[in-house]
């Protein structure tokens, strides 16, 4: 596939990602390491929490969405430079051991960065779902992309 520039890719843009599961270990795994809440550590304890079940970290998700995420700018060929800012996320409902989880991401603006020449601002919403189709966090976040005149120029 072609490589993709910020000038090809138009608002109302879906980019649709790929699926991941996560397992009870995966969730003990990251909680031992970066979030030790019982309700993360322990399945057991899980069962009387708030959650009412073995849940992970809403950090991890967010990592996970950010592993389908990426995965689908590759998989379109389109170079992500990184982002510079979350303008917006929200936990809406928790995700368990054995769910799966896939994200839709919609380009909702377009804008020449100011900060990063020879770069535009794709901004994305993003929402990813469980296999029940159940929304389980929603964000918005902007992403830089690489003109196509900063490559010509690049080749001068």
């Amino acid at each position: 596939m072609q490589q993709q520039y910020w000038e090809d890719l138009e608002i109302g843009k879906i980019l649709e990602t790929g699926a991941i599961t996560i397992a009870a270990a995966d969730i003990i795994e990251y909680a031992t390491d970066f979030d030790p809440q019982p309700y993360h550590l322990d399945p057991v304890v899980a069962e009387t929490s708030i959650f009412g079940g073995h849940c992970a970290s809403g950090w991890q998700v967010c990592a996970l969405m950010m592993r389908l995420f990426v995965d689908s700018l590759n998989r379109e060929n389109i170079q992500s430079s990184g982002s510079t800012s979350v303008d917006s996320l929200r936990w809406l409902m928790p995700v368990f051991a054995g769910d799966t989880l896939i994200a839709a991401v919609t380009i909702v603006d377009r804008k020449l960065s100011t900060e990063y020449p020879g770069y535009g601002l794709i901004d994305c919403e993003i929402s990813v779902s469980n296999q029940h189709h159940k929304k389980v966090i929603q964000l918005t976040t902007d992403v830089l992309v690489a003109t196509q005149g900063k490559w010509d120029s690049a080749n001068d």
